[in-house]
Formats: structure tokens, sequence, C-alpha cells
């Protein structure tokens, strides 16, 4: 058995993975139980790993740690860059309706739980490097220890004990900063949770559907084309009744006096198309349950067409000239889960659902150019995962330089992948780069890479773990770190939902994203179904770990 005890004692790869992997399913398998309905779900492996972190110390065994480093690392960065492929479809859209909302209370999130450890260090007098270490900690923002540590040695190069004592009141602070979100996450579903969850406004983007009867006579005789000049709205009409007879308008189409029209536009556009053809019918058609096939008994009908060929990855939708070939409309699109209103400048992506509305053999032929083989989407685009990683992990490493301050700013290996992801996923197409994946291959990278990074960021910090928590300091580190991750977040979350007008889903991810926490994100996103959570955490992540960064070193050249 000696090859086993080597295996295990010996400081080799192999060893690296043995831990990780025994860390791994006994923490994935303690998050699946519940109690009251809650789970820490893959929060859990954090804990794990702290465990076999302190055995591991007390036994005496040695580890490699670089490998340790470098696989919580490529976790974290394979998690936050997924994060950012998976919203950066919608990420613009969300930005435009909330994003400038959520980003102001996630500075909100920032201030106070900056402001409260300011306090805290006076009052208490405790050194301020101490303290900062205790913040960095408290908001799990290992980025901002670096700024902070390389800030307080530029301006006292002797200080590296000091530097060394931020690092280790981050380690004990660290595990307790995340219960005190994870807490606070808690509080929130049973507080602030809305019991009857009203639709996520990711989902429709604010397309509408509304008939219209025309009797504004200053749009009679005219064409679809000249009315839509004159409105300055973008909307699309797929139906036209007239005299019993249903067809779909084309722009050449002449309107005349009451006509009915079929017509799909953003929400807030529909009074102005109420002034403009005449009056709106009461009749709903944004319920979910109408039978598009069969709304007026003719030879028109509904269909949803995807996009699987690559080559008509970010084309141009009118360059296709669809609609004047077939004789069919395109209405809405769905991309990632969002509903986008059709254009002809719109440029398709690999993925996308198209409402095409039209006869039933013009819309097979359209089937035909676009695709619409569903097993074409299941080969993952491994090329573009790569080239996302390379350019996130060098955009994070490039610094910034601030006027008035000698450190430049990186964004860092967790900031650089998830702005790549966000842009890959938005822009991609553009470039003819192929970024499509299934929402379970996407959900797969995205958990191995959290489950990784908890893993060896737990096994790390457990290495002395219990002496540090047990003296007299580590107690008040402990208790400042509970404090620091729970009041401020919970006001901010208060002010958010009673003033802000935030659901639970945005405000958990919001909250998450100005911690930087993904253990916390990772588990509200297991207590609802919607991306909400999600697409807050990547609108408000960005700028957070920017100013999270920016602050360390202010404070430490202000304070020190």
């Amino acid at each position: 058995m000696n090859w086993f005890t080597d295996l295990i004692t010996q400081p080799t790869y192999l060893q690296t993975v043995i831990f990780l992997s025994l860390i791994c399913a006994v923490g994935l398998g303690l998050g699946q139980i519940k109690y009251k309905g809650v789970t820490l779900g893959v929060t859990f492996v954090f804990f794990a790993g702290i465990a076999l972190g302190e055995i591991a110390d007390r036994c005496g065994i040695q580890v490699d740690w670089d490998m340790v480093t470098m696989a919580q690392n490529f976790g974290l960065i394979l998690f936050v860059y997924t994060l950012g492929v998976q919203v950066g479809p919608g990420f613009f859209t969300s930005l435009k309706q909330g994003g400038i909302k959520l980003n102001g209370l996630g500075l909100l999130a920032i201030a106070l739980t900056t402001a409260l450890p300011v306090v805290l260090s006076f009052v208490l007098s405790i050194p301020f490097p101490e303290m900062l270490g205790v913040m960095c900690g408290a908001v799990t923002n290992t980025p901002m220890l670096g700024a902070g540590q390389q800030a307080l040695l530029d301006i006292h190069p002797g200080s590296v004990e000091q530097a060394s004592e931020m690092a280790t009141a981050c380690a004990v602070a660290y595990p307790f900063g995340v219960i005190g979100v994870l807490v606070s996450i808690i509080i929130m579903r049973f507080t602030l949770r809305e019991k009857n969850k009203r639709p996520g406004v990711d989902q429709t983007v604010n397309t509408f559907v509304a008939e219209f009867h025309v009797s504004n006579p200053a749009i009679f005789d005219k064409t679809v084309k000249e009315i839509s000049a004159l409105s300055g709205k973008g909307f699309i009409l797929t139906r036209l009744w007239r005299d019993g007879k249903v067809f779909i308008p084309t722009s050449g189409t002449v309107l005349a006096k009451d006509d009915h029209l079929l017509a799909v536009s953003k929400k807030e556009d529909v009074d102005s198309l109420n002034i403009l053809f005449g009056d709106i019918e009461s009749k709903d058609w944004n319920r979910p349950d109408i039978n598009w096939d069969d709304i007026d008994n003719s030879h028109l009908v509904s269909k949803h067409v995807l996009v699987t060929r690559h080559e008509l990855n970010g084309v141009k939708l009118g360059s296709l000239h669809l609609r004047n070939s077939f004789g069919i409309n395109i209405t809405r699109v769905n991309r990632a889960g969002i509903q986008i209103l059709a254009s002809p400048g719109m440029r398709l992506q690999l993925g996308d659902s198209l409402t095409v509305v039209g006869e039933e053999n013009a819309i097979a032929k359209v089937s035909e150019i676009l695709g619409n083989e569903v097993k074409e989407l299941n080969n993952p685009n491994l090329i573009a995962i790569f080239i996302g990683l390379l350019l996130g992990v060098v955009l994070g490493s490039i610094p910034i330089m601030i006027p008035g301050m000698s450190t430049p700013l990186k964004l860092g290996i967790a900031g650089g992948p998830i702005v790549i992801g966000i842009l890959i996923g938005a822009f991609g197409p553009r470039f003819h780069l192929a970024t499509y994946t299934t929402r379970s291959a996407n959900l797969m990278l995205r958990q191995f890479g959290i489950v990784i990074y908890l893993a060896c960021l737990g096994f790390s910090a457990g290495k002395g773990f219990l002496a540090t928590v047990l003296c007299m300091k580590g107690l008040i580190w402990i208790a400042l770190s509970l404090a620091i991750a729970t009041i401020p977040v919970l006001l901010t979350a208060v002010i958010a939902k009673k003033w802000g007008k935030i659901d639970y889903a945005q405000n958990t991810g919001m909250i998450c994203a100005a911690m930087a926490n993904p253990m916390a994100m990772t588990y509200a996103s297991t207590t609802q179904d919607e991306d909400e959570a999600a697409e807050a955490y990547a609108t408000v992540y960005p700028l957070s770990m920017f100013i999270r960064v920016i602050s360390a070193q202010l404070l430490m050249l202000l304070l020190v």
C-alpha cells in the first residue's frame, strides 16, 4: 500500500486532483441536504475545502499549492466568462432598461460596506491595513486585497509584515463574509421576495402584439412604408384583415378605411400607434394560450424557425430578402430567452429562434435557408470559448494608469473575462464568431468552474484555520466580517426594494455583484427559475470590481 500512501502524501498533480475531487464530491453531496427548504447547494464545497485543508495541515501533509492556485484561478476565469457569454445577448438591453439603477444601487452597497470599516477602524483603534484586510474578506474580493497590499508597500516599502497581516485577516474573514451574504440572501428570500412573482422583463423586452382599426383619415390610401416614415416608430404588420379576407401586408400595401391590422411593436410605442392608426381593439393578443395557426381560419400560420447554418451567423436579416422572396413576415427573434422586435438591420446569431408568419409551404422554404436543424446546435463551439478565455485574461492583465496614483489598476482574472464574455456574447456574431452554446452546456461549464474555484479557495483557507480563528484577534475579525457582510447588505436590499422598486431576483444579483460573491450568486440562482439574478449580476459586476480595486488603493493612500 506504499503506492497509495505516496499518492496521498506526496505533493504532486495527482494528489491535487484527488483532494479536489474529494472536496467537490463531499461538498456537492452535503449541498443537496435541505433544511426547511433552504440548501447551500454548491457553496457547501467551500466549507468542505476548509475542513480538508485543516485536516491536511494537522496531519502534516505537504501540498503543491501552485497547482491549487492554478486550478482556483482557472475555475474562477471559466465561471465568470461563461456567465458573461450567457447574459451577453441581453446585457445591453437590460442595461438600457434598468442597468443605471442597478449600478447605482450597487455603488450604494459599495459605499456602505466601505464606510462601515473606516468608521470601525477609528472607533476600535484597529490599524487600517488590518481593517482593510478584514473588509476584503468580508466582501470576498481578493483582487481588492492585492491592490491594497501593493499600495501599502508602495507607500511604506518596509511594511511587509503589515501586508502579510492583511492577507491573514482576509483569509479569516473570507468564509464569514460568504456566510454573512448567504444569511442576508436567505433573510431577503423570506422577507423581500414577492409572493406573486411578476413575469421577468427579460422574457419579452417590451415586444407587444395589438390589433388596430384603421380609422385615421390621415393615413387612408397611403402605403405601409409611407405610414412607417410618418410615425417614426418601429412596428411590423403581421396580418391585414379586409372584406373578410386576410393576407400579409408588405411595405407597398396601401391601407384603406376600416382595415384591421395585427401589429408587433415595443410596448411603449402602442399609444403612439393607436393615435396613428385610429383605434385599438380590446382583444388581448399577448395571452400565452393563443393558437396562432388558427386565429382567423386562414391559410396563414405562425412557426418558430431556428438559425442553425453557420454561414448566417452575423448576417443582417434584411440582406436575406425573405419577405419579398417568400411573402412571409418575421416578427420577433428569441435570443437567449429574450424576445426582440425583428428589424432588417438586425444581425442574426446562431441559435436565434425567429417567429415567421406566412403560408405553410413558404415557411418550409425559409426553414431550409435558415437551417432549422436542432441537432446542429448540440455541437459546442469550443473555439469561441478558448478565444474568449484568452482575451479575458489579457484584458484583465492590462495596467490602467490613473493620474495621481503610482500603482496601475487592473480588472484582474475576474473582471477581464466577464467583460470579454459579455462583449463576445453580444457582438461576436458581427465578426462571424459562433458563440452559441445550449443552456445546459453553458450551465455545465459555469458549475464546473465555480465548484473547482470554491474547492481550491476553501482548501487554501483551511490551513491553520482553527488556530487563527480561535484566538482573540481572529474572533474580532470574524465579528467585524459578519457585520460588514450583513448590515450594509440588508440596508441596501431594503432601499432597493422599497424605493428602487427592484424585485427579489434583481436585488440578489445586484447584491452578489457588489459583494463580488459568486458563491452567494450560485445559491441565489437556485431559489428562482429565471436568469434575472444572473443578468443583474453581470450588469453590476464589472463596475463594482473596478470601483473596489480603485477604492482599496485610494483608501490606503488617504488613511495610512
